[in-house]
């Protein structure tokens, strides 16, 4: 199969390797590496040139002689994953070409065909003039921290290893989707879908916010029908649009909420689903438009999980955790708390074999999807819960709130860090039920708790507080710490 010809620069570059066993190249700007990811605004710290070399790198330190390459709707994604698949063949990997995907899609290639990398061009959420890569190793296991800074080292050296062969671009013979529709539906599902109870099929209302939702959605309502599993789909903004219409999609902000809100009014659905950029995450919204906190879905998936595979371990996280591990414990199940962030909770699920593990972030990973983050599986589960027990969301909903308020999470800009962290430990460990530290500051003060964490990138910390039934009130919880921060900056 014919390959695009590599930039000039490479070119260049490839007739020193012939000389020195290398390619040198420029130094680069290696500020679009995060933490576990690659995220930077489209021409200044992130281009094509760019992106192959990221490409190229995460071949060599891997050693992968398979990838997979997927992007999703924005502008430059699709010019993006053509450099990813030329850096990656030039190094000497074949490239399975998924085209536009979203990222889990690339994780199910990944682990379902044993490749050695896969790389999805996305921003996910980020302003319309950013763009980013998400990476995942043999197995679609998450980069090491080592591996990733192995990756940024030969991108910033611009040292690359001559390879002895060049890659090919796959193409798939067959929509790569079905594959995938059929392995979600298996792991929401599994074998046999549980009779519905006594009322009308399920209408959910579906918000793809013009993201790379929507033709893979269309895909696995096509499954979940084969399967006979009776509900009605609505789809809104459902056509990937680069110029994001309607803005980016991003619904966790509450700003956003009405645009998801408003449609599962005027349609009369169930509950309503929306997804972010790269659909890896999903949101709920009951019947009445109200957004579900991420906590209680939490509860609702350990739940879900807990019913087929009881004794399971469910890994959460520590920001948000009464009626998370009530769900648990009530369904016979062991709770796992690991530290925030998907590396950390997938090493968590991976450690301990988990079914499941949840964030309040809306990301959601499933020990059969490969340990990976999914944002159609845990729809699907809703559902499931909702045709089996003939109930409705804001009513499983509502039987967890009413016992366990939450907050939401606060955000508080300050000017130093360690004085609002030690101004609530000593305002409140002292005479706490339980201190941890696990991620940030968590003092369960019996009746009710508080967790405080730190943002790595801004100059905020982020309070979550919540209280079991009503004799605390939330409010007033978060009144009194509000004022101890503010005091603490003084």
């Amino acid at each position: 199969m014919q390959r695009a010809p590599p930039h000039a620069k490479c070119v260049a570059m490839l007739d020193v390797s012939l000389q020195t066993g290398t390619m040198t190249g420029p130094r680069r700007d290696t500020s679009a590496f995060k933490a576990y990811d690659i995220r930077g605004v489209v021409g200044e710290n992130i281009d094509a040139d760019f992106v192959e070399c990221v490409a190229r790198a995460a071949v060599e330190a891997l050693g992968a002689t398979s990838a997979v390459v997927g992007y999703d709707a924005r502008e430059t994604s699709q010019r993006y994953a053509r450099a990813a698949a030329r850096g990656c063949t030039d190094a000497g990997s074949d490239v399975l070409n998924l085209g536009l995907c979203g990222t889990e899609e690339v994780y199910h290639a990944c682990g379902a065909l044993g490749l050695g990398l896969g790389l999805m061009v996305t921003a996910s959420h980020n302003p319309i003039d950013h763009n980013g890569l998400k990476l995942v190793g043999p197995g679609a296991r998450p980069l090491t921290e080592p591996e990733f800074q192995e990756i940024s080292d030969i991108v910033a050296s611009g040292a690359h290893t001559k390879s002895s062969h060049t890659g090919q671009i796959i193409t798939p013979e067959q929509d790569p989707r079905v594959d995938y529709a059929a392995a979600v539906a298996q792991i929401a599902v599994g074998n046999d879908p549980t009779p519905a109870a006594a009322r009308s099929a399920p209408r959910v209302l579906f918000n793809c916010g013009n993201g790379a939702a929507g033709p893979t959605l269309e895909r696995v309502i096509s499954k979940l029908t084969e399967r006979g599993i009776d509900f009605d789909a609505i789809v809104v903004q459902g056509n990937p649009d680069p110029t994001f219409p309607n803005g980016i999609p991003n619904p966790l902000l509450p700003e956003n909420h009405a645009a998801t809100a408003s449609e599962v009014i005027r349609h009369g659905a169930d509950f309503g689903v929306a997804f972010d950029g790269d659909f890896d995450r999903c949101f709920f919204f009951d019947a009445s438009g109200q957004f579900v906190g991420g906590e209680y879905v939490v509860a609702l998936l350990a739940r879900a999980t807990l019913r087929r595979e009881p004794g399971a371990s469910i890994v959460h996280d520590p920001r948000v955790v009464y009626a998370v591990r009530e769900a648990i414990e009530a369904g016979g199940g062991v709770p796992v708390k690991s530290k925030t962030g998907h590396a950390f909770v997938k090493a968590a699920t991976r450690g301990r074999g988990a079914a499941y593990g949840g964030e309040l972030s809306a990301h959601h990973y499933f020990r059969d999807f490969y340990n990976c983050d999914s944002g159609m599986i845990p729809w699907i589960m809703v559902l499931e819960l909702l045709r089996s027990s003939g109930s409705s969301l804001s009513a499983l909903v509502g039987e967890v709130s009413a016992s366990f308020a939450s907050s939401g999470e606060i955000n508080f800009e300050v000017d130093s860090k360690s004085a609002a962290f030690d101004a609530a430990r000593s305002a409140y460990a002292s005479h706490a039920a339980e201190v941890d530290e696990t991620d940030g500051l968590s003092c369960d003060m019996g009746a009710w708790r508080f967790n405080l964490r730190a943002s790595n990138t801004e100059n905020l910390i982020r309070l979550n507080v919540e209280a079991r039934g009503a004799a605390v009130s939330v409010g007033d919880c978060v009144a009194k710490i509000s004022k101890i921060i503010g005091d603490s900056q003084g």
